[in-house]
């Protein structure tokens, strides 16, 4: 046979396997859909889990982001007190700011900033709650804050 014979063998073999691979690929994604549908959804920081009434769990879908969550972001314990949280929280937020003017060039993330601000959030409101009296015995429970 002559050379360019061979050549064009060569490449409608190697279609034929990369398009069956292709279409094997496509079968396999379309199985994995139809078992696993809530792998396509998304579950920020866990808040699939908050399902119950509890205040803790409305805060945890309201800030979507967990109380675990916000101490690791802040790197703080359980029970620290205001002013370490806003300690840890100005650091962090300062380190991640952008430089005035370009006058040294350090890495700085709107993302970061935006998860550090959140987590202070969540960990004030959950302090909010540690504050609040518990409801009377037969009073209804105070209504959620916006």
């Amino acid at each position: 046979m002559s050379l360019p014979m061979r050549v064009v063998q060569i490449c409608v073999a190697t279609t034929r396997i990369v398009g069956k691979a292709f279409a094997e690929a496509g079968r396999q994604a379309i199985k994995n859909a139809k078992q696993s549908p809530q792998a396509l959804s998304s579950d920020v920081g866990g808040v699939g889990n908050a399902t119950s009434a509890s205040r803790t769990d409305q805060l945890t879908r309201q800030h979507r982001m967990t109380l675990d969550e916000a101490q690791l972001i802040l790197n703080v314990k359980n029970g620290e007190t205001s002013d370490k949280i806003l300690q840890h929280y100005e650091h962090l937020f300062k380190a991640n700011s952008p430089p005035p003017q370009a006058k040294q060039q350090s890495p700085h993330s709107h993302y970061i900033q935006s998860k550090v601000v959140r987590a202070r959030e969540r960990l004030e409101a959950e302090l909010d709650i540690v504050k609040e009296p518990p409801p009377e015995v037969g009073q209804d429970p105070p209504p959620p804050t916006s």
